[in-house]
């Protein structure tokens, strides 16, 4: 028989049924399972004590990790997840690091029990490597998991797992990112899982074939042994707790905590309507000289306990903006996991019984084989969860309770910058590869009740850090010019997004020019996108200063605090270019900010002064985009109340105002839609109104609404957009705001092409059933 080959659907991840995994499996590997009625006897009691030993399992796992491993990526930024699964593979404890990994893990421990229970086996004491998207684990080749089986008493039990991103395995790019890939064949190579631990010994051959590849061989190396680390941590404490309560009792426990989670989202589901909800976004660039535009397009529908996310009509797969659909799913448990089960134990396996996925495949977020996937979990992934978040947002946006959870886009995706050169302030030159992660720091999305947190992280990454910079300034040539909050950056609204955060490097301790390679999205369309008529947070720019005078002005005792400091000729980088950093030059770089929730001019003046206190906010912004006026740092009120209804006549002046008739609705008997529509009952229709103004806007029946609308220059959402779409692509993009024509209310604000679907035009929220009186 002859074997399969890379690119075959052997190599192709895809969800899988458990219990015909186990019937399968079974024939090779004896499993240890409990029936139905062991899982239920588990008292109280002994199910909360054992299911927070098995937290502390995966805690531990977390901090081994850490300590064992040597690269700023882990042990600052935390970019990392560890996980305990059943004996197929469905994750019962996840840790709060980089949670898009968790879409991912399952499918790579569902494929080795299918394709290496028989060869090379699967032992006690043995443990797996893997970086092949396809087969899943991680994302893109970057993301290497290891991962061991763990047994009791002869029969395969449960699985730990330890995973983090690599800055560098190979390829033809720094950081193995090539933007100018046409397939994965310049990027670092997938390694489907191979044996790399056997009988409790790292196999050294396959270990040095592994650093090899790298530019950072000790880094990599250290890496691969943390991770090694972290599982036999994981099984020595999960195996301590077998020990102490029973195989039977551990292993109930553990499908119980699934069960729960499960449970538990499905009555959260049930207790909202059935509905449709469609949402649209983009990666501007695909590769290094594309100056398109790539769609991703996500119609999510709940019907009962249950939600589909329909991902057809999305773009096919192109350049170096692909993910696979391990980066899909990732994606998905991104938004899911935060916003619809923040209140829910992370029990993956049970969550994840609560969705299904519909996609094509050859597309950007369900790419096929060689595609080039570098730029995947970063890129369409994390579109992917911006795309699922909006369309979970406007679904409990209706409910009061629920609605809390509700989120405006974060920072929208990661703008990436390696530098690597030669490092020379030692006795001898030693080359050096740093992944910026300053973006880190990406502002927060805001709530119906709140403002996005300023700086607080990443959606993906609850634990997220930025890293020291005086660490990164021992590691590296590098000199830190400033990092810093912008103000303006978040998303105006009544709730304004978080804002972001900006640094400026310079070489320093270098005499040659080092190599940069950048990937980046959200400079052109806007993907940190506000709800409810809140506008977008900044578009994203990277800078880099030619000839910069840097020396001089050191030479001269003055540090640098902003551009116009500098002298020298800017040159604004595309999403992905690879280029260099000479010495003298500056990389500023500028990430994007979270996006806003309802109409900026109905923010509380008092809160718009707090944020110019606090440097959230200039007073050119305060003006421009929430219409607030201050005289000697206090606010005008008058003025205010004149510059209000100004931006109130100028919306209705430039806005194509529809021709339906001008009657309005009792609001008393309404219910809430958001922060700006109202569902009301009138006779046998439900009619959408204006929850401000009681204007009838349109009905659930045909789905439409009569809103007023306007496109203009992107540059007109505010100061925050950084830079002129055209900079980057050919394609129209605007500034489309649509109104209430009756209150002219904001009900939608975005930087969007202009062929972009009408959502808030068209009510995607086709009810299926309607609520109970």
């Amino acid at each position: 028989m002859t074997a399969p080959i890379p690119g075959s659907d052997v190599f192709t991840s895809r969800p899988l049924d458990p219990d015909a995994l186990s019937r399968a499996v079974g024939a090779h590997i004896e499993l240890h399972t409990v029936t139905q009625e062991q899982i239920d006897s588990v008292d109280p009691l002994t199910y909360e004590v054992i299911r927070h030993r098995l937290w502390s399992v995966t805690d531990e796992m977390g901090e081994a990790l850490k300590r064992m491993s040597g690269s700023p990526i882990v042990t600052d930024a935390n970019d990392f997840d560890f996980a305990v699964s059943d004996e197929v593979g469905q994750e019962v404890q996840v840790g709060l690091y980089n949670t898009m990994l968790v879409g991912a893990v399952d499918l790579a421990i569902y494929w080795t029990l299918e394709n290496r229970a028989q060869n090379p086996g699967i032992g006690e004491g043995d443990m797996f490597l893997c970086n092949d998207p396809w087969v899943g684990g991680g994302l893109h080749q970057s993301d290497v998991i290891v991962y061991q089986p763990v047994f009791h008493d002869g029969k395969l039990f449960a699985w730990t797992s330890a995973i983090c991103h690599e800055p560098d395995l190979g390829g033809s790019g720094i950081g193995s990112y090539d933007p100018a890939a046409k397939d994965v064949f310049s990027e670092s190579v997938p390694t489907p899982p191979i044996k790399v631990v056997r009988d409790g010994i790292l196999q050294r051959d396959v270990s040095d074939a592994w650093v090899r590849r790298s530019r950072v061989p000790m880094l990599v190396g250290l890496d691969l042994r943390a991770k090694i680390g972290a599982n036999t941590v994981g099984r020595n404490r999960l195996l301590a707790v077998i020990e102490q309560y029973g195989a039977d009792t551990v292993k109930a426990v553990m499908k119980r905590m699934m069960n729960d989670a499960e449970s538990r989202l499905r009555a959260k589901l049930s207790a909202l309507p059935d509905g449709t909800w469609r949402a649209t976004g983009y990666q501007d660039q695909g590769s290094l000289g594309d100056r398109g535009l790539h769609k991703i397009t996500v119609a999510m529908s709940k019907d009962s306990d249950r939600l589909s996310f329909d991902f057809t009509g999305t773009d096919p797969q192109t350049g170096v903006i692909n993910c696979t659909y391990a980066g899909m799913r990732g994606g998905v448990m991104l938004a899911l996991l935060p916003i619809l089960a923040g209140d829910i134990p992370w029990s993956a396996g049970g969550l994840m019984r609560c969705f299904d996925l519909i996609a094509e495949e050859g597309t950007i977020n369900n790419a096929s084989f060689p595609a080039a996937v570098s730029r995947g979990p970063i890129g369409p992934a994390w579109l992917t969860g911006n795309l699922v978040a909006e369309c979970l947002s406007q679904m409990l946006d209706r409910d009061i309770e629920l609605g809390t959870s509700v989120q405006a886009s974060c920072c929208g995706t990661w703008d990436t910058a390696v530098l690597a050169g030669l490092d020379e302030r030692g006795p001898q030159p030693v080359p050096f590869l740093d992944v910026v992660m300053e973006p880190m720091a990406g502002g927060y999305g805001a709530r119906p009740v709140a403002d996005g947190m300023d700086t607080g992280g990443l959606f993906c990454i609850p634990m997220g850090r930025i890293p020291d910079t005086e660490m990164t300034e021992f590691l590296y040539p590098l000199l830190t010019l400033w990092r810093r909050e912008e103000p303006d950056s978040g998303g105006p609204g009544r709730q304004r997004g978080g804002v972001s955060a900006s640094i400026a490097v310079t070489p320093y301790g270098s005499s040659i020019p080092m190599m940069l390679a950048l990937a980046s999205a959200g400079k052109a369309v806007a993907q940190n996108g506000g709800l409810a008529g809140g506008q977008p947070g900044n578009t994203g720019v990277e800078v880099l200063v030619r000839d910069a005078g840097v020396e001089e002005l050191l030479a001269d005792g003055r540090l640098p605090g902003r551009l116009d400091d500098l002298v020298g000729r800017c040159e604004y980088g595309t999403n992905y270019a690879e280029t260099y950093l000479a010495p003298g030059e500056v990389l500023y770089m500028h990430w994007q900010g979270g996006g806003g929730y309802g109409d900026p001019i109905r923010r509380e003046p008092a809160a718009v002064a707090y944020d110019l206190a606090n440097g959230k906010v200039t007073i050119e912004g305060a003006r421009i985009n929430y219409g607030v006026v201050f005289h000697d740092g206090e606010v005008d009120e008058a003025a205010t109340d004149s510059l209000r209804a100004h931006i109130i006549d100028q919306r209705r002046e430039r806005s194509e105002t529809p021709s339906a008739p001008a009657d309005t609705v009792d609001l008393r008997s309404s219910r809430r839609i958001d922060d700006n529509l109202a569902e009301v009952r009138v006779g046998d229709a439900r009619v959408i109104a204006c929850a401000h103004c009681g204007r009838r806007l349109g009905d659930t029946k045909s789905g439409h609404l009569a809103l007023a609308k306007y496109e203009g220059p992107s540059n007109q959402a505010g100061p925050q957009v950084t830079s002129a779409p055209s900079e980057y692509i050919d394609a129209k993009v605007v500034f489309r705001q649509q109104c209430c024509p009756g209150c002219w209310s904001a009900v939608y604000s975005g930087i969007v092409p202009a062929d972009h679907p009408d959502h808030a035009g068209e009510l995607t929220m086709l009810l299926a059933a309607a609520p109970t009186e």
